[in-house]
C-alpha cells in the first residue's frame, strides 16, 4: 500500500490532485489544508510520499520541506507550483524537495513524477535496508599527488562510516579530519619533500615549490596509499608515502609542549593525536597509522593489524 500526503489549501485542488492518484493501483490517498495540519498528521501516521503546494496559510510549503526533511530525511516530497510561486520552490528544491510539478500541467505530469520519485526512494531505502547489514568494509587506493583526489576520498569515507553505524556527525567529521591531514602530510612532507619550516616561513611559496615537483622527478610518479579497514566498532587507515620518511618521534615530542601548538610543523599529526584514539608511525616514518574506536568500545575488543604489516602495494 503506498500512502500519500496532498497538503493544499484550496479543497478544489486537494480534490483534484487525488482524483489523479486514484490512478494509481494499491494507494491510499490522505489530505491536509496547509502545511501545519499536514505536519500533525506526519507526527501520527506514516506516509510513502508528500504532495505539497508552496504558497499556504499558517504554513507554506517550504517551511513544510523544512520540517520532513529534518524530522522524516527519508520521505520524499513533490511540490506543486502554481504562477508565481518558483523562487519558493528552487529554494525548496535546494533545501530538499525530490521534485517539482507545475500545478497547470499536473494533469500530464504528476502520475510519471510520482512514479518515479517512488522508484527512487524505494531504491534508498532497499539500500539503507542492505547497509544495516554491512560489517566491513576494506579499500585499497593507489593516488597521485593532486589535491582532487582529496575531496571524493573523504565523501567515500563519510559515506561508508554513515553506512557502518557511525551516526554521530562530528565524529565521523573528526575522523576524516584526521584522515586528510595524513594524507596531505604524505603528499606534500613525504612524495614533494617540502619541509614545514618554509611553510612557515613563506606559504606562497612553499606551495609554489609542491606544484614544481608534482611535475619533476623522483616526486612525479610517487604514489600516496591509502588503506582502510572499516567496521562498526573501529576504524583503522594506513596512509603511506613513497618518500624517504623520516624520524617521528622528536616531532610528536615537541607538541607535547602548548608553545608548539599553533606553529605549522606538526599540525596535521596534532590534529591526528586529537582526534584518533591512536596514530603509530613505522620505523621509516613513511607510514602513519589511524585508530577510532566507537565510544564504549573497550581497546582488547579490536585487533588491528600492525602497521607495518598494511599499504604493502
Amino acid at each position: 500500500m503506498i500512502r500519500i500526503l496532498v497538503v493544499d489549501d484550496s479543497a478544489v485542488d486537494r480534490r483534484l490532485i487525488s482524483g489523479l492518484l486514484d490512478r494509481l493501483s494499491d494507494s491510499q490517498v490522505h489530505t491536509a489544508q496547509d502545511g501545519l495540519e499536514a505536519a500533525e498528521i506526519l507526527d501520527e501516521r506514516d506516509f510513502d510520499l508528500v504532495i505539497t503546494d508552496m504558497i499556504m496559510p499558517r504554513m507554506n510549503g517550504l517551511t513544510l520541506v523544512e520540517r520532513i526533511r529534518e524530522r522524516y530525511p527519508r520521505l520524499p516530497v513533490i511540490l506543486i507550483t502554481s504562477q508565481g510561486s518558483e523562487e519558493i520552490a528552487i529554494e525548496a528544491l535546494r533545501r530538499g524537495a525530490a521534485s517539482y510539478v507545475p500545478k497547470r500541467l499536473a494533469g500530464k505530469r504528476l502520475l510519471s513524477t510520482v512514479e518515479q520519485v517512488l522508484q527512487a526512494s524505494r531504491r534508498r531505502r532497499a539500500h539503507a535496508e542492505l547497509m544495516r547489514s554491512l560489517q566491513h568494509c576494506s579499500f585499497l587506493f593507489a593516488l597521485d599527488n593532486d589535491y582532487c583526489h582529496f575531496g571524493p576520498l573523504i565523501e567515500y569515507v563519510q559515506q561508508a562510516l554513515q553506512d557502518l553505524g557511525w551516526d554521530d556527525p562530528a565524529e565521523r567529521t573528526h575522523i576524516t579530519i584526521a584522515l586528510q591531514e595524513a594524507v596531505s602530510n604524505a603528499m606534500l612532507h613525504g612524495n614533494l619533500e617540502l619541509s614545514s619550516e618554509l611553510r612557515e616561513s613563506d606559504e606562497c611559496l612553499f606551495f609554489a615549490l609542491a606544484e614544481e615537483r608534482r611535475q619533476q622527478q623522483p616526486y612525479r610518479d610517487r604514489k600516496l596509499w591509502v588503506e582502510g579497514k572499516l567496521k562498526p566498532q573501529e576504524v583503522v587507515f594506513y596512509v603511506r608515502d613513497e618518500g624517504p620518511g623520516f624520524d617521528a618521534s622528536p616531532l610528536q615530542a615537541r607538541l607535547c609542549h602548548a608553545e608548539n601548538v599553533e606553529n605549522c610543523f606538526g599540525r596535521g599529526i596534532l590534529l591526528m593525536r586529537a582526534f584518533m584514539d591512536e596514530v603509530i608511525y613505522n620505523a621509516t616514518g613513511n607510514q602513519v597509522c589511524l585508530i577510532k574506536r566507537r565510544s564504549g568500545s573497550r581497546e582488547g575488543d579490536q585487533t588491528a593489524p600492525h602497521p607495518s604489516r598494511s599499504c604493502n602495494a
